[in-house]
Parts: structure tokens; C-alpha cells; sequence
């Protein structure tokens, strides 16, 4: 099993167990591959849910210029309600995980097809 696999494995769990949601595994691979290098390192390869500067990060970069969202208010509401099912307690948030909740809840997978 590559170390891509360990991780797809890994966050699939993380959806299911923390986030309560049955993945697309076929998405969610999709989504892995789109986040290149990052999920190797691990600073890059978290989202931390309290740093403003990082979720704005989040939302310039993978929602306006990836699934090409308008910014609004709607996309900081969305980035709270995911950082919440994923659970504000919970220390390690994987960014693979983030932007698969936030594909899904934006209805955007075709952007990965």
C-alpha cells in the first residue's frame, strides 16, 4: 500500500468516525491527488479551525480559486460549519478531510471529475 493510500485510508476513517459521513471513496481520492505535496508534510497537511489567517488562506485558495466559488459571507459560514463536524476540539484537522466537506457541502464535485 503506497503512502497515499495510508492516508486516503486514514482520512476516509476520519470522515466516518468524527465527521459522521460515508465517503465517496472515488472523491475523496480526487481530493487527495488535488492537494499535491502538502498531505505529506505535517504542518501543511492540517487546517488549524482558530487561525483566521489559515482558514482565509483556505478560502482564497481552494474556494474561490478551485471550485471558483464568489467570496462572501456564505463561503466563512461554510468553512464553520465544516471546522464544526469535524469538531472544534479535534487538534488534527486534515486538509484532505476539510476540502472534501467543503466540495461536498458547496455541491461542487464536478470540479473533480
Amino acid at each position: 500500500m503506497s503512502k497515499r493510500d495510508e492516508l486516503i485510508a486514514k482520512y476516509a476513517a476520519d470522515l466516518k468516525d468524527k465527521c459522521g459521513v460515508t465517503p465517496d471513496q472515488a472523491l475523496l481520492t480526487k481530493v487527495v491527488i488535488g492537494c499535491g505535496p502538502s498531505i505529506y508534510n505535517a504542518d501543511s497537511a492540517t487546517v488549524s479551525g482558530t487561525d483566521a489567517k489559515e482558514l482565509e488562506t483556505v478560502k482564497n485558495n481552494f474556494l474561490v480559486k478551485k471550485l471558483g466559488l464568489k467570496d462572501g459571507p456564505e463561503l466563512d459560514k461554510a468553512l464553520d460549519a465544516v471546522i464544526d463536524q469535524y469538531g472544534r476540539s479535534n487538534r488534527n484537522k486534515y486538509r484532505a478531510v476539510v476540502y472534501y466537506l467543503l466540495t461536498k457541502h458547496f455541491k461542487k464535485e464536478s470540479v473533480y471529475k
